[in-house]
Order: structure tokens, then sequence, then C-alpha cells
């Protein structure tokens, strides 16, 4: 649908509002200190024989450091580091599974940072010989790792391979070398094809492609040329993440001058020229940004209403637990979150000294359990029962009387419908889903945390 100048400017002032982005609830700023490693161990302690885990290994190196990324992650120029950080790893490992009660089947395991491809094929092993030593890994697991196709050599593709890979996704960001050079990313289509050739040629069963809009000196032609491309490549899915602009967090990002940034509605504008063309070519739209084949389980999740969000973003997984491994990790507990010490010289004190590298985290009320039910299934199905929702968690009628305002404006500007207990965000309203969001966070009102753009 056109859109005349006064819409752009309504729409413009929606989209200014700056949202979590609701990869967890209660969110990564409300985390605190009173959640330590004794608490954290008696919370692995308590995990039911029965409950599967997930795992989650951080890397937090990369070869060089791109302006845009908001990861806890630094560049290195030699790789006895890294070789260091993997020892740490292992003795975390350790400490985890003595930590629990009993030993647990791992169904997923992803390999994140940072730039987990820059490890070397006997530190990739030896890795996964600890996991599979301490956990029964299922033959059916999901293994996913995320791949910097730039110097990706094919012994490391073979020694993930050899871990048991089933999904690799290759951070692409953008293919225009204008682009690229703002943000200290110069990444070539041959290095990125080159990249998903080796990958498909050690047999991976699944590929995922990272895009990014709002970057500096996009422009309409440029993105549609960078989607083009990623489609080329033939992936299984693609996430297509709106940058967050956050310098004041991440200091790096201020090497990126703001006035070469999309301003909202050119964003809006890009995020959903990225729709109509993934749509068009035969993928569906997942959540808030994800994209999959229709024969793709996050795709058949999503048909099915059992879509699933954590701090890897949209998810077939649906283990109660995530084990968090690494510098920075973050971990989910029915009982509440954990994050590991950000820094890595805090990260290897607390292991020199025999301890669980916990920092900090939030233990889950129970108002904390029903709210985060509701924005969940918001981000995932666009849905959500409230009525239902209290019923399951046995939240009071009165629950939500704190969020009806923000409804009815929503409504009366036909974001949301809202019929009984029943709030719906409509297809074309999609990328409003993180403000409708908003309005159940009990948290965000109030709270000094600076958060990223909402488109």
């Amino acid at each position: 649908m056109e859109k005349t100048d006064e819409d752009m400017v309504q729409l413009s002032e929606l989209f200014a509002a700056n949202v979590p982005r609701y990869t967890s609830y209660p969110t990564a700023p409300h985390f605190h200190g009173g959640i330590d490693q004794a608490i954290y161990r008696g919370w692995l302690g308590g995990l039911p024989a029965e409950t599967p885990l997930s795992l989650y290994l951080h890397v937090p190196f990369c070869d060089t450091l791109c302006w845009f990324c908001g990861c806890h992650t630094s560049a290195v120029n030699n790789y006895a580091p890294v070789r260091d950080y993997c020892d740490l790893l292992l003795r975390e490992i350790d400490l985890v599974a003595e930590a629990l009660a009993s030993r647990h089947a791992v169904r997923h395991i992803h390999w994140g940072g940072g730039s987990p491809s820059m490890l070397r094929p006997e530190d990739i092993a030896r890795l996964d010989r600890a996991l599979r030593s301490r956990f029964d890994v299922t033959e059916d697991a999901e293994v996913a790792v995320e791949i910097d196709p730039r110097g990706l050599r094919a012994e490391t593709v073979a020694a993930f391979a050899r871990a048991g890979l089933t999904r690799a996704s290759i951070g692409v960001q953008d293919c225009d070398p204008a682009v690229q050079k703002a943000i200290n990313r110069l990444q070539s289509r041959d290095e990125t094809m080159a990249a998903v050739a080796m990958l498909r040629t050690a047999g991976i069963p699944s590929i995922n492609i990272d895009l990014l809009y709002g970057l500096p000196n996009q422009t309409m032609e440029s993105w549609k040329a960078t989607l083009h491309f990623a489609l080329e490549l033939n992936p299984d899915r693609l996430a297509v993440f709106g940058y967050a602009h956050v310098p004041a967090f991440k200091k790096h990002q201020a090497l990126i001058p703001a006035s070469l940034l999309p301003d909202i509605g050119m964003r809006l504008g890009l995020a959903e020229m990225a729709t109509q063309i993934l749509c068009a070519n035969g993928y569906a739209a997942v959540g808030l940004d994800h994209f999959a084949k229709p024969s793709d389980l996050l795709a058949q999740a999503a048909s099915q209403g059992a879509l699933s969000r954590n701090f890897q973003g949209y998810t077939t997984d649906t283990a109660a637990a995530l084990i968090g491994l690494g510098a920075s990790a973050i971990g989910s507990l029915p009982q509440g979150y954990v994050q590991n010490a950000a820094s890595v010289p805090n990260y290897r004190k607390t292991l020199a000294e025999g301890g669980l590298p916990v920092s900090r985290g939030v233990a889950l009320s129970h108002q904390d359990r029903l709210r985060r039910h509701v924005i969940e299934r918001l981000m995932c199905d666009m849905t959500v029962d409230l009525e239902e929702a209290c019923r399951v968690f046995n939240g009071k009628p009165d629950m939500f009387d704190d969020v009806r305002p923000a409804l009815a404006k929503f409504a009366g500007q036909g974001i949301v419908s809202w019929n009984g207990s029943v709030v719906s965000v409509p297809s074309q309203w999609r990328p409003a889903v993180r403000l409708v969001c908003a309005a159940f966070d009990a948290y965000l009102p109030g709270g000094t945390a600076r958060h990223s753009s909402s488109i």
C-alpha cells in the first residue's frame, strides 16, 4: 500500500520508540548481582534428571572487530588467547556437570560468538569430546554454529561436521562495498559463496543467512541487491535484523557516524522490502525477523504454534534449561536467568578459584512467568489469549489492567486487534510487535536501560 507523507510522519513517530528485543523476560538490563554462584549451583542441582538441556558455548574472539557488532567479543591477532580460553571452557563444562544432580540429555548445542569459526580443528574436537563425555548428546541433537566466511577453511568445516553440525549461520549483513567499508567488514561475494559451498560439500543439512538493515550508506537499491544475492545462496533460513546503534553501550559503534544511518522511515522501508522479496520467493515469515522455507523445521514450528524464542533468537528448542558456557554467556533455567562474568579476565579468575563464573541474573517471580509467556507468544505467534495465559499461570483477572490503556490505543491505530481476551498483531503490523510486547513489560516504565529502535 502506498504511504502518504502524513502516513510516514505517523509511522516515524511510532517506531521512534526504543524498546527491548525480548529474547528474555525480564530483559538483561534487569539482571543483578544478587544471583551468585551459590544460587546457580542450587538451581543446577535442582533440575530433575529427566530435564533435557540445551547448551550455548560463547567464543568471544574475532579476527577483526566489525563496528556494528553488539556482541561481547574482542579482536585478537594471534591464536594463543583463544587456545587458552578453550581450556577455561573445558573447566566450566566440568564444573557445571559436577553441579548437576544427574547426567542429562542434550538436544541442542549452539556455538556462538564472536566467531566460533576461528577455532582450530583440534580445539573444536576437544570441546566436543568434553560435552559428549559429560552429557548425553542425543543422536538427533541440533548443533548450530555462527560462521564468519572470511578466511573459513575446509578443515574447520570438517571439524564442525565431525562434531555433529546440523546448521550453520553465515554472517553476510550487506554485500554492498560502500556499506561494508562503513561498518569495517569487507567481505566479497566470492568468500560468502565459497563458505556456502564448503558447508554443503561437507553435508551440513541447513544453511542460515544473517542480514542486517539500517546500516550506514544503505539504499533501497543496494538492499534489494543484497536480498537477491542472499536468495542466490538458496538458504533454508534467513535472519533479517535491524541494526541496533547504541554507542553508549558499545563504544566502537561511535566509529559509525550517525549521519550515515537511515532514518526511521527508511528503516521501515528496508524491513518491508525484505518481507516482500523473501515471501515472494517462497519463504515464510517467522516471528518478527526470520524467514524460512516451508520445509524447514522453523517454519513448521511457527505454523503449529510451537515456535520458541531465546537469546539466539527464534528456535525450535523447547528445552526447559539452557546452560550458557563462556564469558558473558547467559543461561535460562526454570528458576531464572544467569549470566557469566562478561570479561575474560574475570571469567578466568573465578574459574581459577574453583567457582562457577556467574556474575548476575534474576529469579523469576510468578508475575514474571506469566508476562514472559505473553510476550513470547506475541513475539512468536503474533497473538495471545490473555485469559488462557492467566489460567495456565494462575494469574488474577486484573493482572493486565495496567496494559489496557496501551492496548486500547494500539487497537485504535489498527496495530492490534483486541477481541475479548485475544490480542493479535495483524500481519501488516508485524514490525510493531515489540512495541506491543513493551506494553506488557512491567520493568520498562521508569527504567534507565538503553534499548534499540523498535524497527
